[in-house]
């Protein structure tokens, strides 16, 4: 606010452009949120109407009932909470054990090595060829076709490894040989430790990346068992209705045809909770490793 008042009148157009700029894109980004939201607690003949604009008309909390109640939905979630959870696991270990490696300065070949992880990020194989690999290896419709192809992303390695270097002296690693530590003690106990900022910051990028899994699972999953939440909700979306059959309770079954625009966005704000409930436990350090972490020149 200081900065504001000493600022000369050019400067203030400028400050408050930007202010109502950044106001309009967050209103922009903030309405269809809460549409969603208000439309999920709304009734099915309202939205289907169009009278839901801001706040929910009718209230009513029909379409989690019948989310709730479907074994499909909560399959879906049980399958995503299992995949992201492994994904990051084992993501983060990956991440972080090829980062420390790569910011080692006497590693021989380091240059020619990150060259080659850098090629992969702009030259890839492509759909084809990564769905060739995956059922050569017999990958196909199991769970591991969801949690092996992205155990690596060469863009969080670069991070975590440039994070290593910035926050980590070399200093450390040479007092760590004196007292008789090896590289693995090292890594263990000195690198992780330093290193929580980042791991939270992949955390968030890898879990993020897995719960909305989409693709991967569209083209390697064949059984609806194995299916993560995303594609649940693809195809509720695409059929905008919830397979009866599915439905235990008899009375639900007769609502489904009424609720079916509920139920598309009663889900899209169930599976978003899980995210909207990490991201502010982490967040302190998400700032932090993102920062430290940033490619420098």
């Amino acid at each position: 606010m200081d900065s504001f008042k000493q600022a000369d009148r050019g400067d203030k157009i400028f400050y408050i452009f930007v202010f109502l700029l950044l106001t309009v894109f967050f209103l922009l980004v903030l309405y269809p949120v809460i549409f969603v939201l208000s439309a999920s607690f709304s009734s099915g003949a309202a939205v289907q109407s169009g009278k839901v604009l801001l706040l929910p008309v009718e209230p009513n909390i029909q379409g989690y009932k019948i989310v709730f109640n479907t074994p499909s939905i909560w399959r879906g979630f049980a399958n995503s909470l299992f995949y992201t959870v492994s994904a990051t696991l084992a993501g983060v270990s990956m991440t972080m054990i090829t980062a420390y490696g790569m910011s080692r300065r006497d590693l021989p070949g380091r240059n020619a090595i990150m060259m080659y992880f850098v090629f992969t990020m702009f030259f890839s194989g492509g759909m084809i060829t990564s769905f060739l690999l995956i059922q050569s290896l017999g990958l196909i419709n199991t769970r591991l076709a969801m949690i092996i192809p992205g155990m690596l992303s060469v863009y969080n390695m670069i991070i975590a490894r440039t994070f290593i270097q910035n926050s980590i002296p070399e200093d450390v690693l040479e007092a760590s040989k004196i007292d008789g530590c090896s590289d693995i003690g090292y890594f263990f106990r000195i690198v992780l430790p330093l290193s929580k900022a980042i791991m939270a910051v992949l955390v968030l990028f890898i879990g993020v990346y897995h719960w909305n899994a989409y693709f991967n699972a569209m083209l390697y999953l064949h059984e609806k068992k194995l299916y993560p939440i995303t594609l649940a909700l693809k195809e509720i979306l695409l059929s905008s209705q919830i397979d009866p059959a599915t439905v235990q309770d008899p009375e639900l079954q007769a609502q489904i045809a009424k609720s079916a625009d509920i139920i598309k966005y009663a889900l899209i704000v169930v599976s978003m909770v899980p995210i909207l409930i990490i991201y502010p436990s982490i967040q302190k350090y998400f700032v932090k490793g993102v920062m430290i972490g940033s490619v420098k020149g």
